[in-house]
């Protein structure tokens, strides 16, 4: 017996409009809580410099005007931005959301990272989450907030587009292990934030490439709470120099388990300098770094965290693996200071 259905019959179809506003919805709501968690630790940075190199309490006369972003990282007045956005600066003006504006302390500045600390004096500061940046992945949300070409409190989304950058400082030093991502910066956003969808701080903003369109990068947060960590306590950073750049890359598990290694990464040399520690150690574009003495290396953090000033000038051995061999090489790392 044949049925005659009727419309009644059919289940109702949902119309595409209605699926693409949930997912927006849902992406909107990642930014804005994102947004509204990170703001309150946003800082405005109004700087000024003097024409002709000298100091000046007041931002006249011959003084030179920029401005840049940073965010609060303590509660008691510590903001992390970029060196080259404070950098000779004789006045510096911190303004935060709230409206308040206080007058900025340069604690300490590390060009070879384009890292700075500022603080400033106030009460019922907010300080930002930080987050982990060894645990992102390419793909995942970024959110940059910042003030570009001076307006305030700007922000903008992306993806990290991918991880392991390197670029150079303006003090020539190779920065490793940035983060690229496509959430648009401009002159302004320097030292602003770069964070993911639960508003935790995993980069600082630092660059982008000119002419280029979605080629935007930011310092990884774990290198810069390192560095911020010896600015608050020494006000500079001393660091030991082997003159190799790196970025951090996995290493197949049957690799680690055949050389018993400590780790499943290590880091891998894409330049070394001429007449450097590493270059007269016999190191060569294409090892990978796994050991210093007996510390593993894992990541360029580790690295990192390792040539501290107690290694300059002291003998360090160096494990490396160079077409699927564990090679030992001993290099005496020098101050990077002497290299500028």
């Amino acid at each position: 017996m044949e049925r005659n259905y009727t419309s009644d019959d059919a289940a109702p179809v949902p119309e595409a409009p209605d699926r693409d506003s949930l997912l927006m919805d849902a992406y909107s709501r990642a930014v804005i809580g994102a947004t509204e968690r990170i703001s309150p630790s946003v800082a405005y940075i109004e700087v000024s410099q003097r024409a002709d190199g000298g100091i000046s309490d007041r931002p006249a006369g011959r003084a030179l005007q920029g401005s840049g972003s940073g965010f609060l990282f303590t509660p008691d007045g510590f903001l992390l931005t970029n060196s080259h956005v404070v950098h000779r600066a004789s006045r510096l003006d911190v303004s935060l959301s709230d409206g308040r504006t206080f007058r900025g302390e340069l604690v300490g500045e590390d060009p070879d990272t384009d890292l700075a600390v500022v603080r400033i004096d106030g009460s019922g500061l907010v300080a930002a989450p930080l987050g982990d940046s060894a645990s992102i992945r390419v793909g995942q949300l970024a959110i940059a907030i910042g003030n570009p070409y001076g307006f305030q409190y700007t922000v903008t989304a992306g993806v990290v587009s991918a991880l392991g950058r390197s670029l150079r400082s303006e003090s020539g030093r190779l920065m490793d292990n940035i983060i690229q991502t496509d959430a648009a910066l401009n002159p302004g956003n320097s030292g602003g934030p770069l964070v993911d969808s639960l508003g935790q701080v995993i980069g600082v903003n630092t660059a982008t490439i000119l002419r280029a369109q979605g080629l935007c990068f930011a310092i990884a947060v774990n290198t810069a709470k390192f560095v911020a960590g010896k600015l608050m306590s020494e006000g500079r950073i001393r660091r030991a120099y082997l003159g190799l750049g790196g970025q951090t890359v996995p290493l197949p598990r049957r690799t680690t388990r055949l050389l018993n290694l400590p780790r499943e990464s290590g880091v891998l040399v894409v330049t070394v300098e001429p007449d450097s520690p590493a270059q007269r150690a016999g190191i060569e574009e294409g090892d990978v770094l796994v050991a210093l003495d007996t510390n593993a290396v894992g990541s360029v953090d580790d690295l990192h965290r390792l040539l501290t000033d107690q290694r300059i000038g002291v003998r360090a051995r160096l494990d490396v693996i160079r077409r699927f061999e564990r090679r030992e090489l001993v290099a005496v790392p020098e101050e990077s200071a002497a290299r500028k």
